[in-house]
């Protein structure tokens, strides 16, 4: 799958993230959260950068969090500011997503040098994307546990319902088409962002330092060169 934050050069697509930011909310928070990841980081520069008041109005409106201080200590929910992070899932059973795209890479290599990851990515985000459009349809029961076939999943069946995830489960107020393809390219890609938010600042980084080592190597090679250009091809007096 073409994402476009792939490649030495690629970047997060704003409108992506938040599309895929929708279906988290509606879909995926029920059962699944991002418990690492903190609810202010969505009004960051490269990231889904929603407003401060687009951040406020997400958290209070979408999230509750559980409070000890309330209750004279005994606690309770309270709604979420963007001082939050985004709560743990409402299953038990169902992992974490704050850092599921980095968990899963899938690019390495050759020889462990990393070239693959530099090129195409993490490989996160194709691996999710790979399994919520990897269902076959058939399912079995084992152990009182009703799995479900995905040509995706290692070992090939998975406790997570086939209808997870549908077509038309959201309306994307942008008018994208909300078919199960996008929808689950959209998500994978906010999932890509919330396990690596500064990947774009790495990557310009990383880019400046790369030609910074360019530059001072011409100039080593330069400076080299003039400090031995008398000596070099001389013949030496005994």
């Amino acid at each position: 799958h073409a994402f476009s934050f792939e490649g030495p050069f690629g970047s997060y697509d704003q409108e992506q993230l938040r599309r895929g930011l929708k279906i988290y909310t509606e879909v995926c928070s029920s059962c699944h959260g991002m418990k690492f990841v903190p609810i202010r980081s969505l009004g960051d520069e490269g990231g889904p950068h929603l407003s401060k008041e687009e951040v406020r109005t997400y958290a209070s409106d979408f999230i509750e969090v559980w409070d000890q201080d309330l209750n004279d200590g005994e606690g309770d929910y309270r709604a979420a500011v963007p001082a939050d992070h985004f709560p743990k899932g409402g299953n038990a059973n169902a992992p974490d997503l704050s850092l599921m795209a980095k968990a899963r890479a899938g690019f390495h290599g050759p020889a462990g040098t990393g070239i693959n990851q530099l090129v195409k990515g993490m490989g996160g985000a194709e691996y999710i994307m790979s399994l919520l459009t990897g269902y076959t349809g058939n399912e079995k029961t084992s152990a009182g546990v009703t799995l479900y076939e995905n040509h995706a999943f290692p070992g090939g069946w998975m406790a997570m319902m086939n209808e997870s995830l549908v077509a038309d489960q959201v309306t994307y107020a942008d008018g994208t088409e909300a078919s199960l393809e996008n929808e689950a390219e959209d998500v994978s890609a906010f999932l890509m962002w919330a396990a690596e938010p500064k990947m774009m600042t790495r990557k310009e980084s990383g880019l400046k330092g790369v030609l910074l080592m360019g530059l001072l190597s011409v100039l080593l090679y330069l400076t080299n060169k003039r400090l031995w250009s008398k000596v070099k091809g001389k013949k030496l007096a005994h």
